[in-house]
């Protein structure tokens, strides 16, 4: 009866000109989480006609606001080269662990797009993702995707920098319009560029500068699905050191502001919707650490305020920051070196010796943040894959660093996911 009841959707409710009506399935179905609605479109073609249809997606949108905010899918993760700008194929999605089982890297979940590519900035269950660089003289076309990993929808747009400019960062901003009958996605993408300022040089002078006294401006382009145009910001910061590769953080209310992390532990921030860029000043004096600190940024809370993520011979700090123009902060989490062996035997055994150590093997850092998302933090402890949550004080294994790809623990791209049913346009 049921599937009959199924089959026969298609008729009714016609008078709201919908195929899907207010159903005990599909209220059912409603009620789940897109992780379990992932699994179980699966079952019969029915369910997964319901899980596809962009009413039901409506409906399921709808109810998951007044629902507590669904927990984190996984983590995707591609390494980048430490000392040059070419880019490595592999892309491994890491789930997160409910029962603590060790889970396998997956290597094929962007396989439905048309080449191999290079993870950019992920929110909302959408990924944005970039066509890998190869020679500037390649005749191939340079894209931009967004896509759906879960429902592999994708679109793809052209790539808004020259071959030669490789030093790029890219963040999607979504803005979702949701009706109890209706869906519809815009997105922008707001992407910086570094380049080495103009240097203001003394014509009588024929000392060679000195690498080190670069200054890099940042100049910002943004795009719309709407107008399907990019524009340049008239904004231009300039910062004397890099960006970290770590990718970006967005945040803000309606997520409308982009953040990196720079060299120094700064961080450059741009609110696209106001056109202004600012350095926002790290909720720590660097002046006063004898060691390299391990550092990254995410987001927390329903507002998506930044959150700053600090490991040091202290412990494990999280700040939140309050006033981005000022440079405040405030500590949202501070756990000590011994509070971290008591909850976690196994995973940090001897914890605070290695970090007085500074942080440091004779090789380099033995543990590095990889990825924060509200109270979740990836990180590698070498030489393991561990996600650690600031409100349990726990530490899992998810899974040893050889399943994944090359230079995947010391200056990767890390994208937090949750899955949704968001579709594009």
């Amino acid at each position: 009866m049921r599937n009959q009841k199924l089959k026969g959707m298609e008729d009714i409710d016609k008078k709201k000109g919908l195929w899907l009506p207010d159903s005990i399935m599909a209220d059912i179905l409603c009620r789940l989480s897109s992780k379990e609605l992932a699994r179980l479109r699966f079952v019969s073609k029915e369910w997964q006609s319901i899980v596809s249809d962009r009413t039901f997606v409506s409906l399921h949108l709808t109810m998951k606001r007044r629902r507590p905010k669904e927990k984190l899918s996984g983590f995707f993760l591609q390494g980048r080269h430490y000392w040059c700008n070419e880019d490595i194929k592999s892309v491994s999605y890491i789930a997160s662990s409910d029962d603590g089982v060790r889970k396998a890297a997956e290597k094929s979940v962007l396989s439905f797009l048309p080449e191999e590519v290079v993870i950019l900035s992920s929110t909302h269950g959408l990924l944005c993702c970039r066509s890998l660089f190869l020679s500037p003289y390649s005749s191939q076309p340079r894209l931009v995707y967004v896509c759906n990993p879960l429902t592999k929808e994708w679109t793809s747009l052209e790539w808004p920098h020259p071959p030669q400019e490789k030093e790029t960062s890219t963040a999607l901003v979504l803005h979702l319009s949701i009706s109890p009958t209706h869906v519809s996605t815009d997105f922008y993408l707001v992407s910086v560029c570094q380049r080495v300022a103009t240097a203001m040089t003394d014509l009588g002078n024929d000392q060679e500068e000195d690498e080190d006294d670069d200054e890099f401006e940042f100049r910002f382009k943004t795009y719309s699905s709407r107008t399907k145009e990019w524009r340049e910001s008239k904004e231009v910061c300039i910062c004397s050191k890099k960006l970290q590769k770590k990718g970006c953080s967005v945040g803000g209310e309606g997520g409308g502001i982009i953040y990196w992390l720079t060299a120094d532990n700064r961080v450059l921030m741009f609110d696209f919707r106001n056109d202004l860029c600012w350095m926002i000043k790290a909720p720590f004096p660097s002046s006063e650490l004898n060691f390299t600190p391990g550092v990254c940024l995410g987001e927390g809370g329903d507002d998506g305020r930044l959150r700053y993520v600090l490991i040091s011979q202290d412990g494990f700090m999280v700040w939140e920051l309050d006033d981005q123009f000022a440079s405040v902060w405030s500590l949202k989490y501070f756990i000590a070196p011994d509070e971290l062996e008591k909850e976690n035997p196994e995973s940090m055994f001897r914890i605070s010796k290695m970090l007085q150590s500074h942080l440091t093997i004779e090789s380099g850092p033995w543990i590095n943040p990889l990825s924060f998302k509200d109270s979740i933090l990836l990180l590698w402890i070498s030489p393991d894959i561990y996600v650690f949550d600031f409100e349990t004080r726990k530490a899992k294994l998810l899974c040893p660093e050889s399943a994944l790809g090359p230079s995947s623990c010391l200056s990767p791209i890390v994208l937090p996911y949750t899955m949704s049913l968001v579709p594009l346009g």
